[in-house]
């Protein structure tokens, strides 16, 4: 039985992961910095918008194909047009993004902008192929996360018939803790069954 609860709660730490993930790279994404420009210079520079089409649903490809070819012909005016074309595709190109994931474009964010470390972590995992130091971190976060309001609610708990104002103390804990709970557990099986039937996740409104 003990070893089943080990892997119930990996489980759903992995999986509460991977939704977190889904969640924070779209925000990612709305940097200079970040994949969608990144892949956009390099279909500027080869003038092939393919690399870009990956980014955005079916129905968008025709908006983005027409963005490239108008901003493909002010690039060759020089080099102020060059920038400002560039940069209008950029934002075109992360706005209908966005507007793919049902998420709110609030305009780009400059270059050298912080970037959470759990997302470099998520970057380099991709890069090399290894996921182990990402799943370390974040499992270990959750996890932190989850005794550090256990604890809380249990000392609580042991004072709660004492008086009122024990009593209330112990409440808010037990919702603070249950509540942290509650969402791991439902991003974990909102996370897993999107993938069980193949349906695009969407992206909460927040951005780090």
């Amino acid at each position: 039985m003990k070893k089943l609860n080990h892997a119930l709660i990996r489980s759903t730490l992995l999986l509460a992961l991977f939704f977190l993930f889904a969640a924070r790279l779209s925000a990612h994404c709305d940097t200079m910095d970040g994949p969608v420009v990144a892949t956009a210079r390099v279909a500027l520079e080869k003038g092939d918008v393919t690399p870009v089409l990956k980014w955005v649903r079916p129905e968008d490809e025709r908006q983005i194909r027409s963005a490239f070819a108008r901003t493909i012909g002010v690039r060759a005016a020089g080099r102020e047009a060059r920038e400002l074309a560039d940069t209008w595709f950029f934002e075109t190109l992360v706005r209908v993004h966005r507007a793919g994931e049902r998420a709110p474009y609030t305009g780009l964010e400059p270059a050298g902008t912080p970037i959470e470390p759990s997302i470099i972590l998520a970057d380099k995992a991709l890069a090399t192929g290894d996921s182990a130091e990402l799943v370390r971190a974040i499992s270990g976060s959750i996890a932190d996360g989850i005794r550090d309001r256990f604890a809380k609610a249990a000392v609580a708990k042991k004072h709660a018939e004492e008086s009122v104002t024990k009593g209330r103390e112990f409440v808010a804990a037990y919702v603070e803790f249950t509540h942290y709970v509650e969402r791991l557990g439902t991003d974990a099986t909102s996370a897993a069954s999107a993938r069980a039937h193949g349906e695009p996740q969407a992206s909460p409104a927040h951005k780090h």
